[in-house]
């Protein structure tokens, strides 16, 4: 892996400034970008380190704090192990604020973080990728959709409610989509069941992206976040094989 630098910087936004963590190659030198979207429970040590890992592959990568309108993060007091069905008030906490953050939000400081880093000078010209987990995957698809000459691949991870039946859905973009996007799937999230792995595959085909859906079996929803109780190593293994596979290909 190559040596990185991370730093916590600010990133202006239509609604007031949002703090973020920025890695990269220590080199200095531009790299292609990534914009990783986070999941609820935001901006904390494991989150960072895994885009340090991603950094030490090669690449730019931004995390912003999505819930920067609520404050800075941490949003609400986590504890070092996050089992939220031992301690159901974190969800509590959060579900106003996730709630908060509307699409027509969401794609402001989407246009924000991506013109943030058009600007970066440790960020090579071009489109972006975008990597997403929980929450963070409909952020990713979504921004893949309205922004598509900005975003070369999309991943997420461990998504819910990507393809729902409402008039907001995610999913509802593929038909913008110009990336390649690669989703995967927890076979034990009840946010993301059968039908809406059927309804998004079917989205992304019929819009002719070229794409992967896959299922990996015996996850939980948030498989990626090491800090958690759901927290599965192979699945996370198998998981940074497609996203680097992913990158490699589109950039």
């Amino acid at each position: 892996m190559t040596p990185t630098v991370g730093t916590a910087v600010d990133v202006p936004t239509d609604d007031g400034t949002a703090d973020a963590y920025l890695t990269h190659p220590a080199d200095g030198g531009p790299h292609p970008a990534v914009l990783l979207y986070m999941d609820a429970f935001g901006l904390r040590p494991s989150l960072r380190a895994m885009a340090d890992r991603l950094a030490g592959a090669g690449y730019t990568v931004l995390v912003p704090n999505v819930f920067h309108r609520s404050g800075r993060a941490p949003v609400v007091e986590l504890p070092g192990f996050i089992d939220p069905g031992a301690r159901p008030e974190i969800f509590q906490q959060l579900g106003p604020v996730m709630r908060s953050l509307t699409p027509d939000r969401a794609m402001r400081d989407a246009d924000a973080w991506l013109r943030w880093l058009a600007g970066l000078p440790e960020a090579a010209d071009g489109p972006v990728a975008l990597v997403g987990y929980c929450m963070g995957a409909g952020l990713a698809l979504r921004t893949a959709g309205t922004f598509p000459d900005r975003v070369a691949a999309v991943a997420g991870f461990h998504g819910a409610n990507l393809a729902t039946d409402g008039p907001d859905s995610p999913h509802l973009v593929a038909g913008d989509i110009t990336a390649e996007a690669y989703f995967a799937h927890a076979d034990r999230d009840p946010g993301m069941d059968a039908e809406q792995q059927e309804r998004l595959a079917a989205a992304l085909t019929a819009a002719g992206v070229r794409h992967r859906c896959e299922v990996y079996a015996g996850a939980h929803h948030g498989y990626t976040q090491a800090d958690t109780a759901a927290y599965d190593a192979e699945a996370t293994e198998r998981h940074w094989a497609a996203l680097l596979d992913l990158l490699q290909r589109t950039f």
